[in-house]
């Protein structure tokens, strides 16, 4: 059994009611819950953190360290183009990571292609909508199987 940790950054509290069109109608709690589920079907504990403050994100991944996570999923929102503080704490844990995007950063303005993350995550998942967090999971789940493997034939 993995623990995994969820973090959605700034204004993703406000999914299903803000600009349905291009993030979706799928409020957070909804993509939190389908999360669980499919995290318990797989054998996993699952701890999901929302949060519109910087500090907030820096001090769960910190903390991810002490309760032995074994990887991160997360959307950083806005702070995916301007956070160096969450960069830095995700190389200070050195904790597998995967980045997560409704959307696709890349097509949209300018100032969104920029990811501070991108060269240190193990992968990137976008553009598929709420359903991108499901493949996020299912992307963490066949990393850690494959870890295990690893370790096992050592």
């Amino acid at each position: 059994m993995a623990r995994l940790l969820v973090l959605h950054g700034p204004n993703l509290n406000l999914l299903g009611s803000r600009e349905p069109m291009l993030y979706g109608n799928t409020p957070l709690t909804a993509i939190d819950q389908a999360l669980k589920l499919e995290a318990e079907a797989l054998g996993h504990q699952i701890q999901s953190i929302q949060s519109n403050a910087e500090d907030k994100l820096v001090d769960a991944i910190q903390s991810a360290k002490k309760f032995n996570v074994d990887c991160i999923l997360i959307n950083p929102a806005a702070f995916t183009h301007t956070s160096i503080a969450i960069r830095d704490a995700l190389l200070a844990v050195q904790i597998p990571t995967i980045e997560v995007h409704l959307t696709i950063p890349e097509a949209r303005e300018p100032f969104r292609h920029t990811s501070l993350i991108a060269d240190i995550v193990i992968g990137r998942i976008q553009g598929f909508g709420a359903f991108s967090y499901e493949l996020a999971l299912s992307a963490a789940h066949q990393f850690l199987q494959t870890q295990l493997l690893n370790e096992e034939t050592r």
